[in-house]
C-alpha cells in the first residue's frame, strides 16, 4: 500500500512538473512513512515541505495543489493536509487486507526481494581464537551474525559465512603449555602452572583425549594425538584441532554453520603476511624506530602511528588481519561485514588504514563493521560470572542448556548490537507474556490450534488458502493488524541495510501483540461461515508472516507450545 499512496504522488508531482508549477528539470522523490497516530490516517508524506522552495509557495498551498492532482484511487478513502503541509493518506478498508491475499500466494517468499541482485558479501563473524569454549559475547556475535546473513539473502545478495581463527601467536602458546601441564598431571594451583596459562576443566579434557592418543577432526583436517608430554607442537596442534571442533559443535547446537574457516596460520604459511609486509614497505609507509617496524598509519587517519612488527621479530596482531583482508579483497567480495565485539573498535582505523597503504585500489572504508556489546548474564538479579568448565566466563553451550536455542538466539539479537545486552535467565526460562519469544512462538501456535480445531469441526483449511471475502474485515484490530502485515517488506530491507537485525525481533513482539489482543477480544470458529473464513485467512496471513521472520532469527515456529 505504500508504494500505491508513492505512485499517486508521482504521478501528481509529474502533472505539476508538466504544468511548470514545478521545474521539470528536477527530481522529486516522496518519502511515504507510516504514521504513529492512526487518527491521522495510514501514511503521510512530507513532500510539499520538501519541494516547496522549488515551487516558489508555501508548503501548505503546494500540498493543496497536489492533493487536487491525486488519481483516483480506490484504495485511498480520504486525504487529509495536517500542519504546515503534511499530506494523511487515510486507506480503503478493502485496499487494507490485499496484503493478505499476497502473503498467503508467496508463504515463505514474502518480504523477500532481488534488491542485491546476486552480489557476492562475505560475512565474517565469531572467529574465537580456539583456546576455550565460546563465551555468551561469541554467542551474541554468532546469533547477530547469522541473522544478518539470513537478512542479506532475503534481500537478493549471495552471502558466504566466514569463521577466521586466530591459530598463531601467545595465546596459542599458553593453551599448548596449559595442556602439557596438565598432561603432565600438574594443576593450576602448582607452582610450576605457567603463569598466563588457562585454568577451566576443558584443560583437563584436552590433556586425557591428547594421552588417549585420540584423533579429532576440525573441518578441513584431522589431528592423532602422540601421547608424546614433551612434544610441545604436537600437544598445540591437538589442542588446536580439538577446541575448534569443540566450538564448532557449539555452533552447531545455535543453528549456525559457515561455508569458510579461514585459519590465520596459512597466511604465514602461504607467505601472505611476508607479501603484505614487502608491499607496504615498497609503497614507503614504513619505518624502523627502536628496534620496531611501525605503519604510518596517521597518514590515514589513526590518531598515531602503529608498530607493525615487534623487536622480537613478531608481528602484532593487526598486521596479519590486513593480509587477511587484502586476501578478501582478491577473493573478489566488494562487500565484507566484520561482525565482532566492541573490543575491537580499534582494529577498525588500523586495518583500513594498513590495507589503503597497499595501494591496492580498496575504497576507503571498507570493510564493513558491525561492532557488539557486552552481555551480562543474571540470574535472581543476580549476575553470573563463572562457568567451570571454563574456568572464567558463561559459555554460550551454559545458556543453551539453560534455556534453549531459540530463546538463546531470540535474546542475543533483540537489542541494537551498540547496547549492553542483560540475558535474564529466568525471563529467558519463563513460560509467560513476559518472555517476547515465548510470547511470539506462542501467537503462531495459537493460530495453528484454531486450524486444528476447526479440522475437528470438520473444516479443512490449508497454511496457505486464502478464502472467505475479506472486505466483511471492517474492525479497527483487523485493519491494523493488515498494515502491520504490510510493514514487513520493508523492515526486511531496512534491517539488512541497516545492518541491524533487532528490527526484526521488534517487529515481530508488536505483531504477536496485536494478534493476542485480537484473538481474546473476538472469536474467529463462529457460525457465520463466511466471516469465520475472512478471520481465518487473517490469522494465517499473520502465521505466515510470524515464521519468515523468525526465520530471519534463526528461531523455530512451534505448531503446539
Amino acid at each position: 500500500m505504500k508504494e500505491t499512496v508513492s505512485e499517486l504522488l508521482q504521478s501528481a508531482l509529474a502533472e505539476l512538473q508538466s504544468e511548470g508549477t514545478l521545474p521539470a528539470d528536477q527530481t522529486f522523490t516522496p518519502q511515504v512513512g507510516n504514521t504513529k497516530d492512526k487518527a491521522h490516517g495510514d501514511y503521510a508524506c512530507n513532500i510539499a515541505l520538501v519541494a516547496s522552495k522549488a515551487a516558489g509557495c508555501p508548503p501548505r498551498q503546494l500540498a493543496e495543489a497536489l492533493v487536487a492532482r491525486l488519481p483516483e484511487s480506490k484504495a485511498v478513502s480520504k486525504v487529509e493536509i495536517a500542519g504546515p503541509g503534511f499530506i494523511n493518506f487515510f486507506m480503503s478498508t478493502a485496499s487494507a487486507f490485499e496484503v493478505v491475499e499476497t502473503i498467503l500466494a508467496q508463504a515463505d517468499q514474502y518480504g523477500r526481494n532481488d534488491s542485491g541482485k546476486g552480489e557476492k558479501v562475505q560475512v565474517e563473524f565469531v572467529s574465537a581464537n580456539p583456546t576455550g569454549p565460546l563465551h555468551v559475547g561469541h554467542g551474541r556475535g554468532a546469533a547477530i551474525g547469522d541473522s544478518l546473513c539470513r537478512l542479506l539473502e532475503a534481500n537478493g545478495y549471495q552471502v558466504t559465512r566466514e569463521f577466521y581463527y586466530n591459530d598463531a601467536g601467545a595465546q596459542i602458546n599458553n593453551l599448548a603449555l596449559s595442556v602439557q601441564a596438565r598432561v603432565k598431571g600438574l594443576t593450576p594451583e602448582d607452582d610450576s602452572w605457567p603463569a598466563d596459562g588457562y585454568r577451566g576443566d576443558y584443560i583437563i579434557d584436552v590433556a586425557k583425549a591428547y594421552l588417549a592418543g585420540d584423533t579429532v577432526i576440525a573441518d578441513d583436517r584431522a589431528v592423532a594425538a602422540k601421547g608424546d608430554p614433551d612434544d610441545l607442537d604436537a600437544i598445540r596442534q591437538f589442542a588446536v584441532a580439538y577446541l575448534r571442533r569443540e566450538q564448532d559443535l557449539d555452533l552447531q547446537a545455535f543453528g549456525v554453520k559457515f561455508d569458510v574457516y579461514f585459519l590465520e596460520s596459512s597466511l604465514y604459511e602461504d607467505g601472505k603476511v611476508e607479501t603484505t609486509v614487502k608491499r607496504l614497505q615498497e609503497n614507503g609507509y614504513t619505518y624502523e624506530h627502536d628496534g620496531a617496524m611501525w605503519l604510518k598509519t596517521t597518514e590515514f587517519g589513526d590518531d598515531k602511528d602503529r608498530v607493525m612488527r615487534k623487536k622480537d621479530g613478531g608481528y602484532t596482531y593487526f598486521l596479519p588481519d590486513v593480509a587477511y583482508h587484502l586476501d578478501k579483497w582478491q577473493r573478489g567480495f566488494t562487500t565484507v561485514i566484520n561482525e565482532q565485539g566492541a573490543d575491537h573498535h580499534s582494529t577498525v582505523t588500523r586495518v583500513r588504514a594498513g590495507l589503503q597503504a597497499l595501494k591496492a585500489d580498496i575504497p576507503q572504508g571498507w570493510p564493513d563493521y558491525v561492532l557488539h556489546q557486552m552481555v551480562m548474564v543474571t540470574r535472581s538479579g543476580e549476575e553470573v560470572k563463572i562457568s567451570k568448565r571454563a574456568g572464567s566466563y558463561v559459555t554460550l553451550r551454559d545458556l543453551i542448556d539453560e534455556v534453549g536455542r531459540d530463546a538463546t538466539r531470540y535474546f542475543l539479537t533483540a537489542r541494537r548490537v551498540d547496547s549492553q545486552l542483560t540475558f535474564d535467565i529466568d525471563l529467558a526460562r519463563s513460560q509467560t507474556n513476559e518472555n517476547p519469544v515465548y510470547y511470539i512462538q506462542y501467537a503462531h501456535a495459537r493460530i495453528c490450534s484454531v486450524l486444528r480445531k476447526l479440522a475437528d469441526e470438520g473444516t479443512t483449511r490449508g497454511f496457505h488458502d486464502c478464502k472467505g471475502d475479506l472486505s466483511i474485515l471492517t474492525l479497527d484490530e483487523e485493519k491494523e493488524i493488515a498494515n502491520q502485515l504490510a510493514k514487513y517488506p520493508e523492515l526486511v530491507a531496512n534491517a539488512a541495510a541497516q545492518r541491524e537485525p533487532h528490527h526484526v525481533a521488534h517487529y515481530l513482539r508488536e505483531l504477536a501483540g496485536l494478534l493476542h489482543t485480537y484473538y481474546n477480544a473476538h472469536k474467529v470458529l463462529i457460525e457465520d461461515t463466511a466471516l469465520r473464513d475472512a478471520r481465518v485467512s487473517l490469522y494465517l496471513a499473520v502465521r505466515q508472516v510470524i515464521e519468515n521472520g523468525l526465520d530471519l532469527l534463526g528461531v523455530s515456529a512451534p505448531e503446539e507450545m
